[in-house]
């Protein structure tokens, strides 16, 4: 099969190495532009750009897919397939239906559960305990398509967003592979989605990092777990080195009373509107994630601020 690869994150780099290393022609990759990232926001590529361009492959970075002279480029190529993976660009017709198969997309949740940006923090936010990847066939809807192939994946109790997008990835990357010869095949079967259960997995907003712990300890919880380790779910705190502000990267539910936000021992036992949470591994500003032997060693949270 002739391919193009669209994507982005490192969730994506997993796929675009199993295809390369499957022996897949691969025409061209696709990445967002160069974006400024780190400490320095210096201008950087992206995780699949850079990989592309480490494995020789031919990369493209093109504002928008919606411009013409792209859209012609893209029809130039000849493709039998496009696979798409966490590209950040909504596709117009024209590229979707240039390559003589269509185009497809490894999507990471069951589907129609989670469709859009964040389904993998939105899955562990919302206290699912299964989750999944999809191959579907693109279309111009929102992760609408029919499914082709489907891997389930159980979210334990001490997974993270971080956790379950990395065994995710590795399960995306080998789904892709078993389903592309049978895309090329003609064996490949589309099942449309169902019309019930649909939800969206909406970009997480700064808002939403805040910890609120008049909530009940297992929402809590899912929150911590679902937004760590980026953008982390964070609260501040009262020490006795003054004010500090601290992201929770990891926590369980525990049984504990008292009034929401209270810290009921030494080692970060924080009591919720309903229950309590320890926290397990936490970050203060301005220093490296911590587990909590580590964390609490020399630093005591006398207080949490509301």
């Amino acid at each position: 099969m002739r391919l193009a690869f669209l994507g982005t994150p490192e969730f994506a780099v997993v796929s675009l190495a199993a295809i390369v290393a499957a022996g897949f022609e691969v025409a061209c990759v696709y990445s967002q532009p160069p974006a400024p990232r780190g400490r320095g926001k210096k201008l950087s590529p992206s995780p699949v750009q850079a990989f592309a361009e480490a494995h020789a492959l031919p990369v493209r970075t093109p504002a928008s897919m919606r411009d013409p002279d792209e859209i012609a480029a893209f029809a130039a190529l000849e493709l039998d397939a496009a696979v798409v993976v966490a590209f950040g660009q909504i596709l117009p017709a024209a590229v979707i239906d240039a390559p003589r198969l269509g185009s497809f997309n490894l999507h990471a949740s069951l589907l129609p559960r989670w469709r859009g940006a964040a389904p993998i923090q939105r899955a562990i936010m919302a206290g699912d305990t299964v989750t999944g990847v999809g191959v579907m066939r693109l279309t111009e809807g929102l992760d609408e398509g029919p499914t082709l192939a489907v891997e389930r994946l159980r979210i334990g109790a001490l997974d993270t967003a971080g956790t379950v997008h990395d065994r995710l990835a590795e399960l995306g990357a080998r789904l892709l592979i078993r389903t592309l010869p049978r895309i090329a095949d003609g064996a490949a079967v589309e099942t449309p989605q169902p019309a019930e259960g649909v939800t969206y997995a909406r970009k997480i907003r700064p808002r939403e990092t805040r910890i609120d712990w008049r909530k009940p300890a297992t929402e809590v919880d899912c929150r911590i777990r679902g937004l760590s380790p980026a953008p982390g779910a964070w609260f501040e705190a009262r020490s006795e080195r003054g004010p500090v502000r601290i992201k929770a990267l990891l926590s369980r539910v525990e049984e504990g009373d008292g009034a929401p936000g209270e810290v009921l021992d030494d080692r970060l036992l924080i009591a919720c509107g309903t229950g309590a949470v320890r926290l397990l591994a936490a970050q203060r500003e301005g220093r490296g994630a911590q587990q909590l032997d580590e964390f609490v060693r020399g630093f005591r949270v006398e207080e949490i601020l509301a």
